[in-house]
């Protein structure tokens, strides 16, 4: 029987009492292979790093990202992630860019815990069991690749939104019958490319309606830091209002070794050049977006950055 490696990372699936704190997860394991499916072969796992979604960082995935990668030496092909609802997506994205086709992966999380405050039954009212048995199912019969198993949605995980704050349907995105293009190179991860991510400062700006002005007072003032990389979020399919200075600093920053990359703020839908005010970008040679979501974008720019050092190679590579 095929084996599913069940890795717990935190966030409001594990967490107990009032108000609701994580609960060790040497004490959660033991509780949640009570409620597994006998059916399935399941063995569980501590991720190596335990915390809340929101603080984690892109070390802390590729560490997650490493421990997936020494177990499939060890035959397991089928992994199911528990992770924080808040960085969900981008978790979900990382690991996908990371992974590529090389694995099946699904990962889940919860709006409400699993365990009543006391923890020592499941709640009456949760969503957490039913998003783990989905996710638990769901692994076993998904093509190879990365998948987001929330609220009876199975979503491939580089499209993956989180749409509502609270709401058990929390997520969107392009579902898993619908094809989408594959990541087809996979990164082995390393101690040096974990050292390197924590040195990683993406910026990303989402522009708002102003004077072209505001947004070169603003660039001129990245100039003497400029970040990792900056994201510039432009409007519908990726409009910005620019002029010859703008166009200056965003090759001074190239100049500095900063990739300067143009999406768009709107959620889904690609981008599109074939307005005149968007004409700049043919000459100015700045990167444009042809990742599924703002975090696959993210998660494209940070493996960008541990592959290449240079914006060159960042041009040269942007479309393999």
């Amino acid at each position: 029987m095929k084996k599913i490696a069940l890795i717990y990372m935190g966030g409001t699936f594990g967490c107990i009492g009032e108000p609701l704190n994580p609960m060790p997860a040497n004490d959660l394991i033991p509780k949640l292979k009570k409620i597994l499916p006998h059916h399935l072969n399941i063995e569980c796992f501590i991720a190596p790093v335990i915390k809340d979604s929101s603080a984690c960082t892109p070390s802390d995935w590729l560490k997650l990202i490493q421990f997936i990668q020494k177990f499939q030496l060890q035959n397991f092909q089928h992994f199911v992630i528990i992770h924080g609802t808040d960085t969900l997506s981008y978790a979900g994205a990382i690991l996908a860019q990371c992974l590529g086709q090389s694995a099946y992966v699904v990962l889940t999380g919860s709006q409400y815990p699993l365990l009543t405050v006391d923890a020592q039954n499941t709640r009456e009212f949760t969503d957490a069991l039913e998003n783990l048995n989905f996710a638990l199912d769901s692994v076993m019969h998904v093509p190879v690749g990365v998948y987001l198993a929330f609220h009876h949605q199975l979503i491939h995980a580089q499209t993956a939104l989180k749409r509502h704050t609270t709401d058990l349907n929390a997520f969107t995105g392009i579902l898993a019958q619908n094809s989408i293009s594959y990541i087809e190179h996979v990164l082995i991860v390393k101690d040096s490319h974990i050292e390197k991510a924590k040195q990683f400062n993406c910026q990303n700006w989402m522009l708002q309606p102003s004077d072209p002005s505001a947004l070169l007072f603003n660039l001129k003032n990245l100039l003497s830091h400029p970040p990792s990389c900056l994201i510039l979020q432009g409007f519908g399919t990726g409009n910005i209002s620019t002029n010859t200075e703008i166009i200056d600093i965003l090759q001074k920053l190239k100049e500095k070794n900063c990739p300067v990359i143009l999406t768009t703020q709107v959620p889904f839908g690609s981008i599109d050049q074939r307005y005149a005010i968007s004409q700049w970008i043919q000459t100015s040679k700045i990167l444009v977006s042809n990742t599924l979501s703002h975090a696959d974008l993210y998660a494209k720019s940070l493996k960008m950055y541990l592959k290449y050092d240079t914006v060159d190679q960042w041009i040269e590579h942007w479309n393999d």
